[in-house]
């Protein structure tokens, strides 16, 4: 079950905390972006760059992507496709992406870019906080739990 990261606008906490427990657990976790991400060495580590382009890096994952995946991401319809295609998948904030809040999040998503379109919106999403990486670390690491066999578990040292 391999990690899939939109990485064009993951953090890089969110990117060490991820890099941590692919090495940690041994989860094969491959970045995707359109631009080059520095990364550590690991065995379980991959970084994909992409060629510029509306959707290019969301394309890939998708082509990539088999039910049962885990893809971090903030972008809405990325998400929705993945749920559709069986992956499990939550935001660098630790939200996650369900069958259940998909479609409402995707409708507020709509309607915020139509506000932001007639100059009603001009904000964006708040500063991204520890609070939020440690939302993000504690869900990662449920969802490792639930999902990886515990022979596979190196963080036993």
């Amino acid at each position: 079950m391999p990690i899939w990261v939109d990485a064009d606008a993951c953090p890089v906490p969110i990117r060490e905390i991820l890099c941590r427990a692919a090495t940690r657990w041994h989860v094969q976790t491959t970045f995707i972006a359109n631009h080059v991400i520095k990364l550590p060495p690991s065995a379980h580590i991959n970084a994909r760059q992409v060629m510029q382009g509306f959707d290019v890096a969301d394309n890939e994952i998708m082509d990539q992507l088999s039910a049962g995946d885990l893809v971090i991401t903030q972008d809405i319809p990325l998400a929705a496709e993945a749920i559709e295609k069986g992956a499990d998948v939550f935001n660098p904030r630790g939200q996650a992406f369900t069958r259940e809040n998909i479609r409402q999040r995707l409708a507020m998503r709509n309607f915020m870019e139509e506000m932001r379109n007639a100059g009603q919106v001009t904000g964006g999403p708040a500063p991204f906080s520890q609070t939020d990486r440690k939302e993000f670390a504690d869900k990662l690491d449920r969802w490792l739990q639930r999902n990886l066999k515990p022979g596979n578990n190196a963080s036993t040292t």
